[in-house]
């Protein structure tokens, strides 16, 4: 891409009780030059996430705050409804991803040869913090099975970093409330024949210590929305309703 980049993107920021790095997540990302809003959605924290977002002085950002908690998938729909800017990123407010991969995500939406692009936490020299043998074993078993009920040959289904056309993400219907959010997006876009990219992105993991909230609980839900929502799945349902 040549020349400076210009803001193009809406970044949607869904938020649970992370007052711990949200002011700094928001620095960074509104230190991007390809960011032309960020939308915050609050998912009914109870620590002082809501305070900090208040008291959050940039025009750019905006807020908007669930009643209660629901889940990612639920702040995540409120957030690509309100999304404007020519492209829309998923980040979330935690430090695991970087704001400052948005070039390398958005190369193949810039020029023209994607509609869709994931950041994959396995496909990268760069730096990745080392943890969790099993949790990685899983996300790459359920790449695994959403690539078989897709037909894509992704290397990480899970990750956080999607980035979409705008109008790709506001014809979708979300369905799940929460980390479904993942297996049933990308058998969508799999079924709308979408143009897919996948780039390398740097990870910095958390433990559940520090605040990590996925379990083997939201994987099993995975399985289950993987069969759900891919092409597959839904062809072998009608089958079986006939």
């Amino acid at each position: 891409m040549n020349g400076s980049p210009r803001p193009c993107v809406s970044v949607i920021v869904p938020c649970y009780n992370e007052e711990a790095t949200l002011v700094e997540l928001l620095d960074r990302v509104a230190a991007s030059p390809w960011v032309r809003e960020i939308v915050v959605v609050d998912d009914g924290s109870t620590d002082r996430s809501r305070a900090l977002l208040n008291d959050y002085a940039n025009p750019i950002v905006r807020v908007h705050l669930q009643p209660h908690n629901q889940g990612k998938g639920a702040a995540l729909r409120e957030g690509f409804a309100l999304a404007s800017a020519e492209y829309v990123v998923v980040q979330d407010a935690d430090l695991e991803y970087d704001p400052a991969d948005y070039g390398l995500l958005l190369e193949p939406l810039e020029n023209g040869r994607a509609d869709v692009v994931y950041g994959s936490r396995f496909q990268s020299g760069a730096p990745h913090r080392v943890l969790f043998f099993w949790h990685t074993v899983g996300n790459k078993l359920l790449t695994l099975f959403s690539n078989m009920m897709t037909d894509l040959n992704l290397t990480d289904m899970e990750t956080c970093y999607k980035v979409f056309r705008r109008e790709v993400i506001q014809s979708i219907t979300i369905e799940e409330e929460r980390f479904g959010f993942e297996p049933e997006i990308t058998a969508k876009v799999a079924a709308m024949r979408c143009r897919i990219f996948e780039v390398g992105v740097s990870y910095s993991g958390r433990t559940y210590d520090e605040g990590k909230k996925i379990g083997w609980r939201d994987g099993i839900h995975a399985i289950t929305c993987i069969v759900k929502y891919s092409p597959l799945g839904v062809r072998a349902r009608a089958r079986l309703a006939r």
